[in-house]
């Protein structure tokens, strides 16, 4: 019987290295190894649309846009075309100052916007579909506002967008690191991406995105080091975060809370360490399994905001990388 285990968990090994080496065996796949966003991405450039988690978020796409395009500017700025355009941002012209009795400012906010270009350039297209998204969010802001405000969860909410933006910044640090400017593989991005933000049918790949079959073949049986697991998904995480501090390897009391019909975990609780202004403090976390395989991570002070696993961890574990 333990034969049969092992050689069960050997096939499935290495079922799940074939995908990985298929994938990026091909000169036609981008690469997003190590990014928070690597999934989206990945999805974007093959033109798998609906397999998108956060296709309805025009405020995460309207930030991956202006990251993308001023870190290209950056970077890249040799290989942009003759007709490229310059990047605007918004900066306000008039404020209005409001002060108490005794002279002492109570708020300052602005009442009049300029333009004012950024110093980098973009490609007309791309700069375009950008452009247009924004528009179509600026007639969406007050309703999306107002949404947000009424939101039981709105402190939440916003704390998830700025852990957003974060990692979207460390994404926009490595992907031209990890493709070069030049690469054909990021002209076939950016077409899709232009695609995907005008609502239409992109350039479509046969292939399911690597991370999705490593999704639907799901978590391993054996059993696994999930103390390593959660300090790596944690620890992953806390790079985000804008005020507390995880301490490394605090991991303490996990907790498997439920099983699926496979026997693998679907809840688990544990606790960590953290230190913030206040000192060192004790905080927990609930990872919720979907197939075997980590899917959202809740913590202490954000109860109801799901924290999306990074792919590359997901994908470890799915390969039996900590396995006991």
């Amino acid at each position: 019987m333990e034969s049969k285990k092992h050689i069960c968990s050997i096939m499935f090994a290495i079922c799940l290295a074939l995908i990985y080496s298929h994938s990026y065996s091909q000169n036609s796949h981008i690469n997003t190894e190590g990014l928070y966003n690597a999934e989206f991405i990945d999805n974007i450039f093959i033109g798998h649309f609906e397999d998108l988690q956060n296709k309805n978020d025009d405020e995460f796409l309207l930030m991956f846009w202006g990251g993308y395009l001023n870190t290209y500017g950056k970077q890249c700025d040799a290989y942009l075309p003759k007709d490229k355009v310059k990047i605007m941002k918004q900066v306000c012209k008039t404020e209005r100052v409001t002060t108490d009795y005794l002279g002492t400012e109570t708020s300052r906010y602005c009442i009049e916007w300029k333009w004012e270009w950024t110093g980098l350039y973009a490609r007309k297209d791309l700069y375009e579909a950008k452009m247009n998204l924004q528009n179509k969010f600026s007639d969406d802001a007050l309703r999306s506002t107002l949404e947000k405000m009424t939101n039981p969860n709105a402190v939440g909410n916003s704390v998830d967008l700025m852990h957003k933006a974060k990692a979207l910044n460390y994404d926009m640090s490595q992907i031209l690191k990890l493709n070069s400017c030049d690469s054909k593989s990021l002209r076939r991005f950016e077409e899709n991406l232009i695609a995907f933000s005008e609502n239409r049918e992109g350039i479509r790949m046969k292939e399911d995105s690597k991370y999705k079959k490593v999704k639907d073949l799901g978590g391993p049986t054996e059993k696994q080091n999930l103390t390593q697991l959660l300090n790596d998904l944690i620890y992953d995480q806390a790079i985000t975060w804008a005020v507390n501090k995880y301490v490394n390897n605090s991991i303490s009391n996990i907790s498997i809370a439920s099983k699926d019909n496979k026997g693998r975990p679907s809840v688990i609780t544990a606790y960590y360490n953290y230190s913030s202004f206040f000192g060192k403090s004790q905080g927990w976390a609930r990872i919720v399994f979907d197939n075997g395989l980590p899917k959202c991570i809740y913590f202490h002070d954000y109860p109801n905001n799901c924290k999306t696993p990074k792919a590359s961890i997901v994908n470890n574990y799915a390969l039996n990388k900590y396995k006991i």
